[in-house]
């Protein structure tokens, strides 16, 4: 978590999500909210059910609509957790509801852009307060800035 975001960090956060309202405008129509991205979803789902069953030494549960996969070894996933498809794949930290609530906003673009979303957001880059994906999930619920800031 970001103790102290920078000043002036809300307005790089809008200009971030309007960067990114640019380059879906180029995507075609048919890969966004379709069969095909549907078909990326459950590729991604997939991927995580797999890469969180070999890894995972904690319990796996469904909750907020994912399929949660504690107890993996950091090294196996970034930050605090992340969420493939419709899986959230995290640590030994607790699981609370507001970082569920984020992840399953990242599931629900998983679901929206299908494959293309890997692609995305390596694109929208690693600074959580400059990706558009992070922002729109909710940085307080993503543990990237405090509550209020």
């Amino acid at each position: 978590m970001i103790a102290r975001p920078p000043a002036g960090w809300r307005e790089r956060a809008e200009r971030a999500v309007a960067r990114g309202e640019s380059v879906d405008a180029v995507v075609p129509a048919f890969l966004l909210d379709s069969p095909i991205s549907l078909l990326g979803y459950w590729w991604g789902t997939s991927v995580g059910f797999v890469w969180g069953g070999l890894w995972s030494q904690g319990r796996v549960e469904r909750r907020a609509g994912l399929w949660v996969f504690r107890g993996l070894p950091e090294w196996a996933f970034g930050r605090g957790g992340v969420c493939v498809g419709g899986c959230y794949l995290t640590g030994s930290a607790p699981v609370t509801d507001a970082v569920l609530r984020h992840e399953a906003v990242h599931a629900r673009q998983w679901r929206r852009y299908g494959f293309l979303m890997p692609l995305l957001y390596l694109i929208a880059g690693r600074n959580p307060l400059r990706n558009r994906f992070e922002i729109l999930a909710g940085l307080e619920d993503g543990n990237y800035v405090p509550r209020g800031s």
